[in-house]
């Protein structure tokens, strides 16, 4: 899609596919969960499409768990995964699968390909998303009340961690205690795991990180091994 004067479009808003993952089969707490961004459109109708079939392009397929439900099979008032979950799965050993869909303002101007539902991006590159997650151990003490937002997304990484590290960084006095990794500092060096660039306690006990992560980064966790 192009605009009179040639030049590729630029969305204001990207519809991103995510990945949450709780594993219930090494912790039945459910506070170990990981979360990452599948993909991103530039129109919500092909991000559903997406999401749908999410987990098929991971490997998987609805045989592979005792449960599996999406948004278009299931009615409205028998959901009970999110509004904005497109699809619930759930392994045999008691890990759970959401995809879900969530919508940003377009932080880097980043132009839509021709087909108009996807972004246009440089051959053999990949975008690197800024995740927030918040643990608040005030309304769970075992961490499993969390939430996870995209804070943008971004085509070079530096440009990533700049932004990664300015998401808490105003009022980081304020936090009981506050750890900024440098980019290039050893995954052995750092407690927090290798995405994160930012970890954070606040005076109340709420703890955050902030993480770069890369779609190719979630397939290589969550795909099926074969």
């Amino acid at each position: 899609m192009a605009e009179a004067n040639g030049n590729p479009s630029v969305p204001e808003q990207l519809y991103h596919t995510t990945l949450t993952v709780v594993d219930y089969h090494h912790d039945t707490s459910g506070s170990t969960r990981d979360v990452h961004v599948l993909g991103t459109h530039t129109t919500l109708p092909a991000a559903k499409a997406f999401a749908l079939i999410a987990l098929e392009l991971l490997g998987y397929d609805a045989d592979d768990f005792d449960e599996y439900k999406t948004r278009v099979d299931t009615a409205t008032e028998d959901w009970t995964h999110g509004d904005g979950v497109m699809v619930y799965a759930k392994a045999p050993k008691g890990q759970e699968f959401l995809v879900g869909l969530d919508t940003k303002p377009n932080t880097e101007s980043l132009p839509a390909a021709p087909s108009g539902d996807t972004l246009q991006l440089p051959e053999g590159r990949d975008l690197h998303y800024v995740l927030q997650n918040r643990t608040d151990y005030n309304q769970d003490k075992s961490g499993a009340y969390q939430t996870t937002e995209i804070q943008g997304c971004y085509l070079h990484r530096a440009h990533a961690l700049a932004a990664a590290k300015d998401v808490l960084r105003e009022g980081r006095e304020e936090y009981a205690q506050y750890d900024e990794r440098d980019d290039e500092e050893s995954e052995a060096e750092w407690p927090f795991g290798e995405e994160v660039v930012i970890h954070a306690v606040s005076q109340t006990g709420e703890n955050y990180t902030v993480a770069i992560k890369t779609v190719p980064g979630a397939r290589r966790r969550h795909s099926k091994v074969q």
